[in-house]
Parts: structure tokens; C-alpha cells; sequence
């Protein structure tokens, strides 16, 4: 079972327009809103591909019922916990030539009782070999180390942990050992206080993480695909895409892929590529939309099993 805790979900309204000029009054040539938060596109992304996760999110306000009212419409089973205040609802600004600006709002504020209330519905489901994943930024009020928390909590039940966080909660979650982290590049440089600029630079440095205790390191490379690092491995997967949509939630839908693989008992290269896979069917989709199984055809990912260490990273 993978269940999803995403604390800072949203709904996501996604405009594209021509061109984005500051400043303007810009016509929209189409618009479309998604729920939204990462674990909640995780979440999304598995059930498209028949996988039966279990979503938790907190809601409140009119953007939670607006929320909660797109979740039903997925069918993707979830755990709603009410809170006072009310979801956030974020924005995306989409160009034809694929470039996204996006306008994150800060969430609603979390007490002491929601992040319980929270943790409940997380963990009371999960059984020793489950994956619980805990995604994305942190409201207002909830301590930087919930994910530590969430940690701790999981390994008593014998569950594995991923996290996909940024920041102070991101690096608190790190020192507290899951099973598998995702960061992006930026996200790597943030944590080490290291410029990563070539594959092996990363590799290196996925390497020193996965000594500490960490089972898994993906990272997420943009254009140059993503990187797999455990203990006996390293894997480098791409996929060149030639009409990209839009960038929003692409690294959801790999972080999503690669833990259907690996909850399937497939080997790490093999998840890194359907990762990879799915993270490019979405780069072809409209706003968060996630892809089905017919999005995945004709996408082809090449898998390096021995990584190119002199590899420039592209901006």
C-alpha cells in the first residue's frame, strides 16, 4: 500500500495564455483547475495507473470544498481531515513554448491538533512494508519537523518513508533517515551547501546521503532526466521531450512511478525508468493533469547503468 500525507495541499488553477507580459491585460486561451499538492498528484498519478493508494490531506474553507469536490471526481481514495482555516489555491501561468510561472499562496495555519489529527489518519492504515510518503512545503504553524515525526512514527509500524520537502523541513526529515528522498538539483544544492554541476558531482553526493541510513537517493535532473543511487547502484534514466505543456507536477508523477515500481518489487532501474516515464507523459499534459497508461506510449527513456560522471547538467 502507498499512502500519501500531503499537508499543504491546493487547488491548482492552471491559465495558458500567449505570452506572459507584466503588467497587462492578458486574455486566457484556456484554464483549467486540478486538486493539487504534491502527494496529492502522487496520489493522483498511481490511481490513473491502477495502483489503490490512500491520500491524506487536511481541508477547510471554500477552496477545501472546492477540493474535496475534484478529489471525489478522481475516484482516488481519500482521508479528508477538516481544519478552521482554508486551503490554498495556486496558480500557473502556462506558455506555448512550455515556460511555467507559478503563484504558490502560503496555506492555511496548522495546530498542534491538525498535524495529530493528521498523523491518524496517515499511520492507523499502514503495515509493516506499506510506503508512506510525505510531499511537499509546510503550512504556517506546523513545526519544521513534521516529517521527522512522520518518520519516527512510520519505522515503529515497520512502514518505509519517502520525502519529497524542501527547505528546513526537508533537511530535518533527512537527518531523521527514510527510506528513499527526492530532491531536485536545487533542492540537493540546498541541503549540502554544494553547487552540483556535472552527474558525478550528484552521484557523490546521493552516495554520502545513502551512507547515512537512506536506502534510496532519486534525484530529479530536469531536461537531463533523473538520477537512482543506493547502495549498489547508481542509474541515470532520460527522456527527450519535444512538446512539453507544462512542467507542473512532472515530478510528482516520477517520484509516483518509481514507488509503484519499487512497492511491485521491480529493481532500481527498472523503477527509475517508469518513473522517468510517467514524469515525461506529464510534461505533455495540460496544468497538473496526470497521465493513463495511453499517455505512455511512444515515450522512450534511455537508461544508462553507468552514468557518465563528466556529464555538464543543464540549467
Amino acid at each position: 500500500m502507498i499512502i500519501t500525507l500531503t499537508p499543504n495541499p491546493s487547488v491548482d488553477r492552471a491559465v495558458t495564455v500567449e505570452a506572459l507580459h507584466r503588467g497587462q491585460v492578458l486574455r486566457a486561451a484556456s484554464s483549467r483547475i486540478d486538486p493539487g499538492g504534491k502527494g496529492v498528484n502522487v496520489g493522483r498519478a498511481l490511481a490513473s495507473m491502477g495502483e489503490q493508494p490512500l491520500v491524506v490531506v487536511p481541508s477547510g474553507g471554500p477552496e477545501g470544498t472546492l477540493l474535496e469536490a475534484l478529489l471525489a471526481k478522481t475516484a482516488v481514495p481519500t482521508r479528508i481531515v477538516p481544519i478552521a482555516g482554508s486551503v490554498r489555491m495556486n496558480i500557473s501561468v502556462l506558455e506555448p513554448d512550455g515556460t511555467t510561472t507559478k503563484l504558490n499562496e502560503a496555506g492555511p495555519t496548522l495546530g498542534a491538533a491538525d498535524v495529530h489529527a493528521l498523523f491518524a489518519a496517515t499511520l492507523s492504515p499502514a503495515t509493516p512494508g506499506s510506503w508512506i510518503t510525505g510531499c511537499g512545503s509546510l503550512p504556517p504553524g506546523a513545526p519544521a519537523d513534521l516529517y521527522a515525526q512522520l518518520i519516527a512514527e512510520a519505522k515503529r509500524l515497520g512502514a518505509n518513508v519517502a520525502i519529497d520537502s524542501s527547505g528546513p523541513a526537508f533537511a530535518s526529515a533527512v537527518a531523521a533517515i527514510p527510506t528513499l528522498i527526492k530532491p531536485n538539483r536545487t533542492e540537493l544544492e540546498e541541503l549540502t551547501g554544494r553547487s552540483l554541476t556535472t552527474m558525478g558531482a550528484v552521484i557523490d553526493t546521493a552516495r554520502e546521503l545513502v551512507a547515512t541510513g537512506i536506502r534510496f537517493v532519486a534525484v530529479s535532473l530536469g531536461r537531463d532526466g533523473a538520477v537512482l543511487v543506493s547502495a549498489d547502484t547508481a542509474v541515470h534514466a532520460r527522456s527527450i521531450v519535444t512538446d512539453p505543456v507544462s512542467t507542473v507536477g512532472a515530478g510528482d508523477c516520477m517520484l509516483a512511478g518509481l514507488l509503484f515500481g519499487l512497492n511491485r518489487g521491480e529493481d532500481e532501474a527498472d523503477a527509475l525508468v517508469r518513473g522517468v516515464r510517467w514524469g515525461a507523459a506529464a510534461v505533455r499534459l495540460p496544468g497538473t493533469e496526470v497521465p493513463a497508461p495511453a499517455d505512455l506510449e511512444h515515450i522512450e527513456v534511455d537508461l544508462i547503468r553507468s552514468p557518465q560522471r563528466d556529464l555538464p547538467l543543464n540549467d
